[in-house]
């Protein structure tokens, strides 16, 4: 029996080594595979195109306008037409921009041409004639940031291609140092070579220096920007 203990205990010893050891590393996969799926999850899925309508116009009272606006959003809807960003002028805070996302161009420019809409518009407090633009989004940025001040740049150019060049070779950072953050690109439906821009601004005081400096008109000149730009600045609104 003693000689018996005696080759039994070694065995035990590594029998149980074995088994610990083994436990550990199916811990250890376990994590790792826990790690790995995590990352996989964190991943931003690739940016997917969309198109949006925009319409601009001067209203006499704002609250009254965003209350009849709010009221038609079922009617919208109706027209594949959702919310998406709203803003308010900076010089004029009764100058409103809407954004909204839309499923089919046609339905959505049939909906502008309504004339239920035009009587609505007007019982709502519009006070000018609205301005509607339909765009292709190509790039967007929707990570959150506290900043409220945009700017939209809409300009035509000669070349689409030519002029993206340019203004990727310029680059963000090199905007950012201007206090212009990217956050949205677009091309009209009836024009491709009109381009709009959005831009969220950190400081607005050189923000406004470089968009109005002689560096940046002849840099559009040179990306064959026709014309002069429309710029809008306006602040973001729930």
């Amino acid at each position: 029996m003693k000689n018996l203990k005696k080759i039994l205990n070694p065995i035990l010893i590594v029998f149980f080594m074995v088994v610990v050891f083994s436990c550990k590393n199916n811990k250890s996969e376990q994590k790792e595979e826990v790690t790995e799926i995590k990352e996989m999850d964190s991943t931003s899925l690739p940016f997917m195109p969309f198109k949006i309508i925009a319409i601009k116009h001067k209203v006499a009272d704002y609250a009254k306008w965003r209350i009849a606006y709010d009221a038609h959003d079922s009617i919208r809807k109706m027209y594949g037409i959702t919310h998406f960003v709203m803003g308010r002028g900076m010089d004029d805070a009764n100058t409103i921009i809407i954004i909204d996302k839309m499923d089919d161009v046609m339905k959505a420019k049939e909906f502008s041409a309504m004339p239920s809409l035009k009587e609505l518009m007007k019982k709502a407090g519009v006070i000018s004639s609205p301005e509607f633009s339909f765009y292709d989004v190509i790039r967007n940025d929707d990570s959150k940031i506290n900043l409220k001040d945009r700017l939209m740049v809409t300009h035509r150019v000669k070349d689409f291609d030519a002029w993206l060049k340019v203004y990727d070779a310029e680059g963000i950072n090199k905007r950012m140092e201007y206090g212009l953050i990217d956050r949205g690109m677009a091309r009209s439906i009836d024009d491709p070579n009109v381009v709009s821009l959005v831009f969220a601004i950190s400081d607005l005081e050189k923000a406004k220096a470089r968009i109005n400096s002689e560096a940046m008109k002849k840099l559009m000149m040179e990306a064959g920007v026709e014309g002069q730009p429309q710029l809008f600045f306006y602040k973001l609104v729930d």
